[in-house]
């Protein structure tokens, strides 16, 4: 694995006022719950979503960009807002970045104000464009038709040069499995992605290969007790979810989905996502240790740190269990916490790096003591999402 999100500059999103995530891979983003850590995760989901459909499609399904920018007060106007990525080891590109601002008009509209791209070949040559409103300036023969609430990128992103950007940036997923979703009849699909909340596990399940099955398997046998196998099956016109379990006393029990728990249909559907067909470039998972047993997180560790061999996993979580194992490093860690009425996020203090690294304590320790802290003087006052990207 060599595609990277290295760094998201965020500029007056939801609760970000300004915010500058380093990303390594796996990154653990650890804050409490309402710290925002959510927040920067629909941040990259909202990217991804406006490179395959309208910009505003996807700021409507979050409440619009009134919801989406960022407030001083429950009453103050909505400010201008934006956002940025670094990028690197890309196919055919071995460093991008990508940056928009909208402005923020009257009756909870907006605007794109500028947006810019650089994408560096591997042969060093690069190329740009610079977007002031509907002006726009590139280093490629390019005249895209611009509309003020639309971005740029989605239309250049027929060429060739640009277009490792865009499909990157559209290879962005955040999963938050809902029990509920696995236990439904589910319409058959191509079964090459898993949906963020797992929805169409049984196709996913369906088109795994032979070692990726097998590991699913393993996997699930290490939370369930017992020996246990699931199969999709067809129901009519649908897909379902069927259980086979090796009970002690009673032989083989061949169960549906809505025998599972909660926890169970959870690990499976981490499972899916890890070991589907198609992974993303970016695997965000959210939280894994809800409903899950804290005997079976050293099962879930496990299969992200597995994850991250071939694909960035970005994984929330305030839960100190989750941290309890020797291989996360302080480079591995981002704090999250809620300060002056923002969110804000930063690498690990000094005292804490020490700890990790001289093997005092680890992350999980360090969390329950409250002793997980975030470096001072970290936090960007001034953001400019656009420094350096184009000429």
């Amino acid at each position: 694995m060599t595609a990277m999100l290295r760094r998201l500059v965020l500029k007056r999103v939801r609760s970000l006022q300004s915010a500058a995530v380093e990303f390594d891979n796996p990154t653990f983003l650890v804050g409490q719950n309402g710290a925002g850590k959510s927040n920067i995760v629909d941040a990259l989901a909202l990217l991804a979503e406006a490179m395959t459909s309208p910009l505003s499609a996807a700021l409507e399904k979050r409440g619009g960009v009134g919801v989406v920018g960022h407030r001083s007060t429950s009453r103050g106007r909505v400010a201008d807002m934006g956002l940025r990525v670094e990028l690197a080891g890309l196919t055919a590109a071995r460093e991008a970045a990508y940056a928009f601002e909208l402005r923020c008009t009257k009756g909870y509209d907006y605007r794109v104000r500028r947006e810019q791209c650089r994408c560096t070949a591997q042969d060093g040559t690069t190329s740009w464009f610079d977007r002031h409103g509907n002006a726009f300036r590139s280093s490629i023969e390019t005249r895209p038709a611009l509309a003020s609430n639309a971005l740029a990128l989605p239309l250049v992103a027929g060429d060739e040069r640009f277009a490792p950007v865009a499909q990157f940036l559209s290879n962005i997923q955040p999963y938050r499995i809902d029990p509920s979703a696995l236990r439904e009849m589910q319409d058959p699909d191509a079964g090459g992605r898993l949906r963020s909340n797992g929805s169409n596990a049984a196709s996913v399940l369906r088109q795994l290969g032979e070692d990726a099955r097998r590991h699913v398997q393993e996997f699930l046998q290490t939370v369930v007790p017992g020996e246990v196998e699931v199969t999709p099956r067809r129901v009519q016109n649908k897909l379902s979810l069927k259980f086979v379990q090796q009970a002690e006393q009673s032989g083989r029990l061949t169960l549906g989905p809505h025998s599972m728990s909660d926890g169970t249909l959870r690990t499976l559907g981490l499972l899916a996502a890890v070991f589907q067909p198609n992974p993303p470039f970016v695997l965000i998972v959210e939280e894994p240790e809800a409903t899950i047993h804290p005997g079976a997180l050293g099962t879930i560790l496990d299969v992200l740190r597995l994850a991250a061999r071939s694909t960035q996993t970005i994984i929330t979580t305030h839960s100190p269990d989750i941290l309890e194992v020797p291989w996360i490093e302080d480079s591995h860690l981002r704090i999250v916490s809620w300060k002056g009425g923002a969110t804000q996020v930063a690498q690990v203090s000094e005292a804490t790096r020490t700890a990790l690294r001289e093997h005092l304590m680890d992350a999980g320790e360090l969390l329950r003591a409250n002793a997980l802290l975030g470096a001072d003087g970290s936090y960007p006052t001034q953001i400019d999402l656009f420094t350096g990207l184009a000429k």
